[in-house]
C-alpha cells in the first residue's frame, strides 16, 4: 500500500454569539479535514484544530510540502513518516507551530488509515485502557449573569455531560470565585465536576487568591493559572502554596517543554494537544513521560481524537467538548457521533478514529483557498 495523494478541506462556521475568555474571544469555529488516499483504495481521514486565521497556511504546508515528501511511501509506517515530516520544522524564520499543526493533521489521518487497515479502533490499537470516558464541557464564559451560568450547568446536565471547565482570569479573584461558586451551586445535589481555566490570565498572587477562595467548593483542577512569561515556576508556586491540582500542557509544542513542567513539579495534569503539537505520535510520547512522573493525562479539546488517546492509557482523564453553540462542528460534522449519557462518552468502536463525516455539512462550510 502506497500514498497516492493528500487532500485538505478547510471549514469555517460562524457562531451564534461571541465567546469571551480571559484575554481572547471567538466568533467562529474552524477546522481542517485531512484525507490520505492510497493505491489500495483505503483512505485515512481526520479533522484537526480550530485555526480560524491560519488554517489556509496550514493547508498549504500539507499540500505543498508534506504531500510531495510522502507520495509513494507506505502509510502504515507512521513513525517513519513522522520523522520525514519533522525537518520542515527546522526553519527558524517561520512559525514552527503552523508546521506542527500540519504534521498533526497528516499524522492523525495516517493513524486513522492504519486502524482501518487493521480493522481496529485506535484506542484498542494503542493499548485499550477503557472503552468509555467521563465527559465535561468547556464553558462558563464571561459576559454572562449568574442566572446564565446556572442555566448553562442545567443544560449540560440535561445533555448528559458531567462537568464543566469554566473561564476565569479576566476579572478579580473575588469576582471569578463568585462565578465559580454560582456554577457549583447550580449543580447542587448532582455529581458535577468543575474545573477553572485562566488561559494564562492571572498574576501569581491573584491565582493564589482565587484558589483559596474556592478551596471549599471542589475545584478538580486549576488550568494554566498564570501568565506565560514565567509560567513553569509560577504554576509550581500556585500548586505548592494552595494545594490545588494544576493542569497545563496545551501551550507546549514539544515533549521537551512538557518534560520541564514535569521535572520541576509544576503540574498534576498534562493536557498536551495532539492537534497543535505534532499529532497522536507525539502525544503518546508525552503520555509516557507523564506516566513516569505520576501525572494524569488530559487533552485540550479535540474530542474526535482525544477520546482514543485518553482511552488508550491508564492515566487518561476527561473528554472535553463545547456547548453546541460554541462548537457546531463536533455536534454536526460527525454523522455517527457517539451517545452521551450519565456523564460518560463511549469511545467510537469503528476502525481507526471511527468517524463518518456529514458531507452536506462539509460542503456548506468549506473554505476555498
Amino acid at each position: 500500500m502506497r500514498i497516492e495523494r493528500i487532500e485538505v478541506v478547510p471549514l469555517e462556521v460562524p457562531l451564534s454569539r461571541t465567546f469571551h475568555g480571559s484575554y481572547y474571544s471567538m466568533s467562529a469555529r474552524a477546522t481542517l479535514i485531512t484525507r490520505v488516499y492510497t493505491d489500495s483504495g483505503l483512505v485515512g481521514e481526520s479533522y484537526n484544530g480550530d485555526e480560524v486565521h491560519s488554517q489556509l497556511d496550514i493547508a498549504r504546508v500539507i499540500t505543498q510540502e508534506i504531500a510531495p515528501k510522502l507520495s509513494g511511501l507506505d502509510p502504515t509506517m507512521v513513525e517513519a513518516r513522522w520523522q520525514e515530516m519533522l525537518p520542515l520544522t527546522f526553519d527558524i524564520l517561520r512559525d514552527r507551530r503552523l508546521v506542527l499543526m500540519a504534521m498533526a493533521a497528516v499524522d492523525s489521518a495516517l493513524w486513522d488509515l492504519v486502524g482501518k487497515a487493521a480493522d481496529m479502533p485506535l484506542y484498542r490499537m494503542w493499548g485499550g485502557a477503557s472503552s468509555e470516558l467521563p465527559i465535561i464541557a468547556i464553558g462558563g464564559y464571561y459576559r454572562q449573569s449568574d442566572a446564565d451560568l446556572a442555566a448553562e450547568v442545567e443544560a449540560y446536565l440535561e445533555m448528559g455531560i458531567g462537568g464543566c471547565k469554566m473561564k476565569v482570569g479576566a476579572a478579580t479573584p473575588e469576582e471569578d470565585a463568585r462565578r465559580f461558586i454560582a456554577m457549583r451551586r447550580a449543580a447542587s445535589g448532582e455529581p458535577f465536576t468543575l474545573m477553572a481555566d485562566a488561559n494564562q490570565g492571572y498574576s501569581v498572587s491573584d491565582a493564589i487568591a482565587f484558589a483559596r477562595l474556592v478551596a471549599d467548593h471542589d475545584l478538580r483542577w486549576f488550568e494554566e493559572p498564570v501568565r506565560w512569561t514565567e509560567a513553569d515556576v509560577w504554576m509550581r508556586d500556585v500548586k505548592n502554596k494552595t494545594g490545588v491540582r494544576v493542569a497545563a500542557g496545551q501551550s507546549e509544542t514539544a515533549r521537551s517543554d512538557v518534560r520541564r513542567l514535569l521535572e520541576i513539579g509544576a503540574i498534576d495534569v498534562c493536557n498536551f494537544d495532539a492537534s497543535w503539537s505534532g499529532g497522536p505520535t507525539e502525544w503518546r510520547r508525552v503520555a509516557g513521560l507523564a506516566a513516569a512522573y505520576g501525572v494524569e493525562m488530559a487533552h485540550h479539546e479535540e474530542p474526535q481524537i482525544a477520546a482514543h488517546l485518553l482511552a488508550s492509557v491508564h492515566h487518561g482523564t476527561y473528554v472535553e467538548v463545547f456547548h453546541p453553540d460554541r462548537d457546531p462542528i463536533f455536534w454536526n460534522l460527525i454523522a455517527n457521533r457517539q451517545p452521551i449519557e450519565g456523564g460518560t462518552y463511549q469511545v467510537p468502536a469503528g476502525p481507526g478514529l471511527g468517524l463518518v463525516l456529514d458531507e452536506g455539512f462539509v460542503e456548506r462550510y468549506r473554505v476555498d483557498g
